[in-house]
């Protein structure tokens, strides 16, 4: 007789079956523990900064008051939240007075992260009408609209994007710094924002981590030499009683504190150092910033000593805002107030009262609100601290110039876009980013050689990288950069220039013997926690490009290698199959300026010499996760502040090619991908069913799972515990490529579970979603990773990341089930 069970409880039921067949043969590795380091902050040991005295003139001040005077509790509350544009309309405002608006790394107008510039600019002005709208007992208070612009204003088709910052920590020049910060204000002002969310003066001492590229160097000093630059060519000077100049926007010094010490390189972890540490190496960056007049601070995802550092009175209190004299207000990242202990995304009195100002609620938004308000009249949250964080706000709500607003000065000058002076100075600082760690005589490309270009040379998304038109930058095209020029074209307009010819052949294939191939190669897009390794090894699954580069040398061809990466990485394999080897890091838009440097002009002379030093230590082996300057033990492949020039040569040997004690890297975000579940998982198939090898476009790259309808049966990815807490939070989703074989007769569950018990996993009904499918048609489709955790998935602890039931007939095949970026493209069934 089959039982029928509810489809809650079969989907259950089965996830727990299925995750508790590998974890009975693995365990949680235990932390050691010992004593509780220290989590509170001495300020007379920290660095003195103030303010600049313009930001709290007597004028400005004075109006603060009387606006303050007038507005309501709501109003008051509003003004500390932030939500996101792909979750509010400015319709909402009428409601819900909030004081900033955001679009997230992948929100834009109308969920089109192509959309043109006007519709940004009309977005934004529909916000910015809708808060200044009259209504009876309404005070009209401007929106902040804030955004990413982290390397140029990466968010809009057609804008500059700039070298990432660990290209421009290897130019060692301030000076560039703030003119690039000059380019990226007036384009993001163009095309509406008010405030982006840098400069970045993390310090990463540990490339596994994903953000690494975010940070100019490995050692305070490039930071805090570029900290006030940046912040000087973004703002521009602050003068008493006056806004901003036009063209400038605020800024954001960011991730306060320690993002970039972090234990093993995770991203939002935890940084387990002593306070001597954190002041000597990450706070280096905030004094210059502050004394420069930055607006704001972003709070850190990460913790010290085990303490969020959103939650941390001591530091954001007694030494940002006290011992170092802030006078901006303090922004928290994505929704990190509901990491605190105690917090949910929806409440979290805890960060407000230790320092916090505004709330980064961007879906979280409207329940945060009704509970704040509720915190502040029940007196959890003193109004004392509200005023404060309210007066701060509008304080610099009105040096940005946001109640002076009569008619745009820039905005809406689209042309000023990817302007030719701004993607000069891309290319310039792509030229003076590039660092030259070996060269046997190949370079400069002399003038009339026949140049073959390999690889990933006409490529402008991989060598712009994360935060490129989306949060992750993958899927961009050519296309997309309308304005800009990859390396090849860079290369085969300087290599025809200097009377020479050029050919693209990505995968090396020639008709005609080069004299000299230059192979463009390396790590693919990544943004904030997708990119931590494992290991700081090239391409450990296999070396797809050392293959490359040893078929061209094995021919008789000179060899150059452009490597495009967002972290130092143990490349020794590929140095030795080199002739010559530039870090390109990750340049932009303006290919050009690689070009600029490696081939001569028709006097033979380089048009410009390498002058990039490395701001990150080069690794000698894989398994040298943290390898800074000063260490113990320190050491490298090429040391920091190495690089080789023109002028300057040096001899680099055979490099050892042993990548050192490195295990094999589990995935955390790809679950069946080319007809494989890669490490740790693995897919079974249990109860009234089976599941088979099928050919789907590839030889094996599919499973068939049937299910028999004589019973419960349950197709499942499982493995030990992984937690995806952190992907919930950046709003990613579980994508699954899938065909339906056979219609489904009951009801169809999609589960993420864990071994724990039944209770923590978090199931869908998938019915309408299978049935909608027509039968034998390949779909896609991405489920927002939050629809489980809404479910009731325990995402800190998943041991089964896949998992379909039915009781009933059901045929069903995959090719790929995996973790992606949500860019508006993701639902919950």
């Amino acid at each position: 007789m089959i039982v029928r069970r509810p489809l809650r409880q079969v989907s259950l039921a089965l996830a727990l079956v299925a995750s508790t067949m590998l974890a009975g043969g693995s365990a949680l590795a235990q932390a050691a523990s010992g004593q509780a380091a220290s989590t509170t902050a001495h300020p007379e040991l920290w660095p003195k900064a103030q303010s600049p005295s313009a930001i709290t003139d007597a004028r400005t001040e004075a109006f603060v008051s009387e606006l303050m005077g007038r507005m309501s509790l709501r109003e008051k509350v509003g003004q500390t939240i932030q939500g996101d544009i792909a979750s509010m309309t400015p319709q909402d405002l009428r409601t819900y007075p909030l004081g900033s608006i955001l679009a997230g790394g992948n929100s834009a107008p109308g969920g089109d992260d192509r959309a043109p510039p006007k519709a940004w600019t009309d977005l934004v002005d529909a916000y910015r009408k809708e808060a200044l709208a009259p209504r009876p007992g309404h005070v009209p208070i401007p929106i902040l609209f804030g955004i990413d612009a982290v390397h140029g204003h990466n968010n809009i088709v057609g804008a500059t994007i700039f070298p990432h910052n660990i290209g421009l920590g290897a130019a060692r020049d301030p000076d560039l710094i703030r003119r690039i910060g000059v380019a990226t204000a007036e384009e993001v002002a163009v095309a509406g924002g008010d405030w982006t969310f840098g400069p970045t003066v993390a310090v990463p001492r540990d490339d596994r981590w994903g953000r690494s590229y975010e940070g100019y160097a490995e050692d305070p000093e490039v930071v805090r030499s570029y900290a006030g630059q940046m912040t000087l060519g973004l703002q521009g000077e602050l003068v008493p009683g006056k806004p901003l100049a036009a063209g400038h926007i605020v800024g954001s010094a960011k991730h306060f504190l320690a993002d970039g010490g972090t234990e093993g390189g995770r991203d939002q972890g935890d940084a387990r150092i002593s306070e001597e540490e954190l002041v000597r190496v990450h706070a280096q960056g905030y004094p210059p910033s502050i004394d420069a007049g930055i607006l704001t601070v972003m709070a850190s995802f990460s913790s010290w000593n085990g303490q969020k550092i959103t939650g941390n009175k001591s530091l954001l209190t007694d030494v940002l805002k006290g011992r170092m004299g802030f006078e901006g207000f303090v922004v928290s990242d994505w929704n990190a107030h509901g990491q605190l202990a105690g917090c949910t995304n929806v409440s979290c009195p805890q960060a407000i009262n230790a320092g916090l100002d505004m709330y980064m609620a961007p879906d979280s938004w409207r329940g945060l609100f009704d509970n704040t308000l509720a915190q502040v009249e029940s007196g959890e949250i003193p109004m004392a601290r509200l005023d404060d964080a309210v007066r701060r706000i509008l304080r610099v709500k009105v040096k940005a110039g946001l109640f002076d607003r009569v008619a745009p000065q820039v905005e809406g000058r689209f042309e000023r876009l990817g302007a030719p002076e701004h993607r000069a100075l891309a290319r310039e600082a792509v030229a003076k980013s590039l660092v030259l760690l070996k060269n046997d005589g190949v370079l400069p490309i002399k003038p009339g050689a026949r140049v073959l270009v390999a690889g990933a040379a006409d490529d402008i998304g991989k060598a712009s990288g994360g935060w490129t038109l989306t949060w992750q930058g993958t899927g961009n095209k050519n296309s997309d950069f309308p304005s800009g020029q990859s390396i090849w074209g860079g290369l085969k307009a300087a290599v025809e220039e200097a009377g020479g010819q050029a050919e693209l052949a990505p995968d090396g294939a020639f008709k005609t013997k080069p004299d000299v191939a230059i192979v463009v190669f390396g790590e693919d897009p990544y943004a904030e926690f997708q990119g931590d390794v494992a290991n700081l090894a090239y391409q450990p699954g296999g070396k797809t490009d050392l293959a490359l580069l040893k078929t061209l040398k094995a021919k008789g061809i000179p060899v150059v290698s452009v490597f495009l990466s967002g972290r130092p990485l143990w490349t020794n394999p590929e140095i030795n199959a080199s002739d010559a080897f530039v870090a390109a890091w990750l340049p932009g838009s303006e290919g050009g300026g690689v070009a600029d440097v490696l081939v001569a002009g028709k006097s033979g002379k380089a048009r410009r010499d390498f002058q990039g030093k490395l701001s990150f230590s080069w690794p000698k082996r894989a398994d040298q996760g943290p390898l800074n300057r000063g260490q113990p033990g320190y050491d490298p492949q090429f040391a920091y502040g190495y690089g080789l020039s023109y002028a300057q040569p040096g001899k680099v040997g055979v490099l050892p090619e042993e990548p050192g004690a490195i295990a094999a890297a589990g995935s955390v975000d790809r679950y069946f991908v080319a007809g494989r579940t890669p490490d740790p998982w693995r897919i079974d198939f249990i109860g009234a069913g089976s599941i088979k090898t099928i050919d789907a476009g590839a030889q094996e790259n599919g499973r068939q799972a049937e299910w028999t309808g004589q019973g419960n049966g349950l197709l499942a990815i499982h493995g030990p515990p992984v937690d995806l807490s952190r992907q919930t939070t950046g709003d990613m989703a579980l994508q699954i490529r899938y065909r339906i074989d056979v219609a489904p007769t009951r009801p169809v569950s999609l589960s993420i579970g864990c071994a724990d018990d039944a209770s923590c996993a978090g199931t869908l009904d998938a019915t309408a979603l299978v049935k909608a499918a027509p039968v034998g048609e390949w779909r896609s489709v991405k489920l927002k990773l939050s629809c489980f955790r809404a479910a009731g998935a325990r995402m800190d602890h998943v041991t089964a990341p896949f998992a379909v039931g039915t009781d009933g007939k059901l045929a069903l095949s995959i090719t790929e089930v995996k973790l992606a970026s949500n860019e508006g493209d993701a639902v919950c069934p």
